[in-house]
């Protein structure tokens, strides 16, 4: 990347002699940006129309003096340095003029070395105020990101460092977006500063209808972009918006949006925002640790499938979904025939390398956004999202068949051959809660056991037996 080109100061010379605001120039124009004025007045004009870094004036000028314009730089532009010109050297002149907060006070004819020397003296304990200042402002946003070291959860994450950035900006309105691989269909979605019915349209544009790559999201102030397709879709008036990418070091990647009101957002906020991120980056790798050794709690040893304790609370976050979204559920409890024989004749160690290489045969045969969980023994559960019960009815057919046509090695040479049973429930129709529906598919697959074993039975079937 190449380097930013670097900004001169700017510096106004205020002098009613030409002959002097050319001296001046030729002075100092090769390190600052250089504006002559021939008034107070006119000098006053041109600050008014962009700030300066360092003024220096003349004391004696018609309409405005030099003391007069050092008044009102002091009220009206605190920010900018001043230096006295003068050819009438007074020690009266130069203390007024030193109280009145003057940087210096120097006596004409002045010499372009010296000139120079007083000019960048003043500018470089300007440049040394406001890195300090700089770093002071980091220090306060790093300090403020220490809250980002409690946060465990990726989603809180987000929504922290979107609470952070609003604030060290500043600015009123902003949005986090972020997915969450490992946690299939988790998109996520925080407002600041919306209105709920802008935070619902603009929920269901970037999440629903039109959700965009987040991990193409790059960093900086940008004009267009599907977000601002999104923001006006939404009715919500938005300038320049500042974007943040965030990205963990396995599977989290979100991204932050500030939208910019009246104060323009600049190199500054650029900084403050990188810094932010560096902070919360620290916090989503130390949020995805966390989740995958708990993650590990919930996976069983042999299969590698995830147990029944995760089972249980994924069932209850699939409902949940399905109830906010309208979509269906359906769940499959599937039992292989006969398996003691395995174990009885091959031993538990053979009976296990089969189980995990069951597991395997089933997970290719579902989507990354359904759940296999090893219930116990030689029992396992799916759960399919979006799917009604008729859809899981062919899917647990397809399994079946799959399984039968599948050789599983026993150690000795001879393949071992297994069939399945498997029974089919889906949500609500066959259940309205976990409990209810977990049991009406485990009843469904014992009916299948009694029906000759190796075929699918829906817990349709329950209410109205053949």
């Amino acid at each position: 990347m190449a380097p930013e080109p670097r900004i001169l100061p700017r510096v106004l010379v205020v002098d009613d002699d030409r002959l002097n605001r050319e001296i001046a120039r030729d002075a100092l124009g090769a390190s600052a940006q250089v504006v002559c004025c021939a008034s107070g007045e006119a000098a006053l004009e041109e600050l008014r129309r962009e700030p300066a870094d360092l003024v220096l004036s003349d004391l004696m000028m018609p309409g405005i003096s030099g003391t007069d314009l050092l008044d009102r730089l002091r009220r009206e532009h605190a920010d900018t340095d001043f230096v006295l010109l003068t050819a009438n050297a007074s020690v009266e002149s130069a203390v007024a003029a030193l109280r009145m907060g003057a940087a210096d006070y120097l006596v004409k004819p002045v010499q372009p070395e010296e000139l120079a020397l007083v000019v960048e003296r003043i500018l470089s304990r300007r440049r040394l105020l406001a890195e300090n200042e700089r770093l002071r402002e980091a220090l306060r946003v790093a300090e403020s990101c220490r809250t980002l070291l409690r946060c465990l959860d990726p989603g809180e994450v987000y929504a922290v460092a979107l609470d952070l950035l609003l604030h060290a900006v500043p600015c009123e309105r902003g949005l986090a977006i972020f997915r969450r691989t490992s946690f299939p269909q988790s998109n996520g979605v925080a407002f600041r500063g919306f209105d709920e019915p802008q935070a619902r349209r603009l929920r269901s544009l970037l999440v629903v209808e039109k959700p965009f790559d987040l991990e193409a999201v790059g960093a900086g102030l940008v004009g267009e972009g599907p977000v601002h397709d999104a923001l006006r879709a939404a009715r919500v008036a938005c300038g320049q918006v500042l974007v943040v990418p965030l990205r963990g070091r396995e599977s989290e990647v979100g991204a932050l949006w500030l939208l910019e009101g009246e104060r323009r957002l600049g190199p500054d906020d650029l900084e403050r925002a990188g810094l932010i991120a560096s902070h919360a980056e620290v916090a989503l790798q130390n949020a995805e640790r966390y989740h995958r050794a708990k993650e590990r709690a919930f996976i069983d040893d042999v299969t590698e499938a995830y147990n029944a304790r995760f089972l249980l609370q994924a069932t209850d976050r699939e409902i949940q979904r399905v109830e906010r979204s309208g979509k269906q559920l359906c769940v499959l409890f599937l039992d292989l025939d006969r398996f003691k024989n395995v174990n009885d004749r091959h031993g538990h160690l053979v009976g296990s390398q089969v189980l995990r290489r069951l597991s395997q045969v089933l997970r290719e045969c579902i989507r990354q956004i359904d759940t296999l969980a090893r219930y116990g023994g030689d029992e396992f559960t799916i759960l399919l999202a979006d799917t009604g019960a008729e859809a899981g009815l062919q899917i647990a057919e397809r399994i079946r068949r799959t399984v039968a046509d599948t050789l599983f090695e026993s150690g000795t040479g001879e393949p071992i051959r297994l069939t399945i049973s498997i029974g089919v429930a889906g949500y609500p129709d066959h259940g309205r809660d976990r409990t209810a529906l977990l049991d009406a598919a485990d009843k469904a697959m014992y009916r299948a056991k009694s029906l000759g074993r190796n075929c699918v039975c829906s817990a349709s079937e329950l209410a109205n037996p053949s």
